[in-house]
């Protein structure tokens, strides 16, 4: 067993992640800005309070001793280095979650992670910078890193991303009740949810295949992408309706959405990720509970609790 430090352990992975630590017999150490209410119960486990942005946090994450450093909030290189070098030579395995948007557009699909990086936008570029790096400093000075890319994470207690590839809840609504969709292009454009859990196995997978997962980076997707329109489709049959698909050329749809809502789309399909986690499967013994579809369904049905979505027929 292991001293674990979890940085940023009470978002959407780490509301998994760190009971599967603790049940596994890790003593776990969760750093947070304690700013937001943990999305499930992480258990009674140390929690530090530090912010990032502090420039003691480097230290003060050494200082607890880890023996595993789980960094689930890095978003820039420049802090990926600075915690790098605070830890060289006293950490035995660093893990970083990453993105599949580090790959951009894929030329074959399903996407494999050594796959040419196309990144674009500012997320994707600076999650594939700090990939890079850190797989550099694994070669270079053995610095024992670890990637892990999810998709679209979902699950209980936020909404997933919707068959119009946004997070407004009118397209379920619209759904359940038997109302024409409009869907960007012809609503062949992909993406891969996981869920929350299945990306925290894929940690915990990692550092028990230690040996084979240093210097290397996974894919942690369901087992398959879904299509927009494959997806509304799914969701109707769920509310026991027929679907009702019109398609439209993106640059008349857009306009058919608020701006914001139209932005979160074109990222979404201009990416149309479609990974494969075969890499995952055969090194890491990842195996994901979830398809996409019973990913969405699980936190359509933790929404539909609230009132904030029809309940399935």
């Amino acid at each position: 067993m292991a001293r674990v430090v979890v940085l940023g352990g009470t978002g959407h992975i780490g509301g998994y992640l760190v009971p599967r630590l603790a049940a596994a017999g890790h003593e776990v150490t969760v750093v947070t800005r304690g700013k937001s209410t943990p999305y499930r119960p992480i258990g009674s486990v140390e929690t530090v309070l530090a912010d990032r942005a502090d420039p003691t946090f480097g230290t003060r994450v050494r200082d607890l001793e880890p023996e595993v450093v789980i960094d689930l909030i890095c978003f820039d290189l420049a802090s990926a280095r600075e915690l790098v070098e605070t830890l060289r030579g006293r950490v035995q395995h660093f893990l970083h979650c990453g993105t599949v948007w580090v790959h951009g557009p894929s030329s074959v699909v399903p996407t494999s992670e050594d796959a040419p990086r196309h990144p674009f936008g500012e997320y994707g570029v600076a999650k594939a910078e700090i990939e890079r790096w850190l797989l550099a400093e694994a070669r270079r000075t053995g610095f024992p890193a670890t990637v892990l890319h999810p998709g679209h994470i979902v699950g209980p207690g936020w909404p997933p991303i919707n068959p119009a590839g946004h997070l407004e809840l009118k397209v379920f609504h619209a759904l359940a009740a038997g109302e024409e969709l409009v869907l960007p292009n012809l609503g062949m454009e992909t993406l891969h949810h996981v869920h929350a859990d299945d990306v925290a196995q894929s940690f915990t997978a990692a550092m028990a295949h230690r040996s084979v997962s240093l210097g290397e980076s996974f894919h942690v997707v369901s087992p398959a992408a879904l299509t927009l329109r494959g997806y509304a489709e799914a969701v109707a049959a769920w509310y026991g309706r027929e679907p009702r698909l019109a398609f439209q050329p993106w640059d008349d749809w857009r306009q058919t959405v608020a701006p914001g809502s139209a932005d979160l789309t074109w990222d979404h399909i201009a990416h149309s990720p479609n990974a494969s986690i075969a890499k995952a499967t055969r090194l890491l013994d990842y195996r994901p509970r979830y398809s996409s579809l019973e990913a969405v369904r699980e936190s359509l049905d933790w929404l539909a609790a609230q009132g904030a979505v029809p309940p399935f027929s």
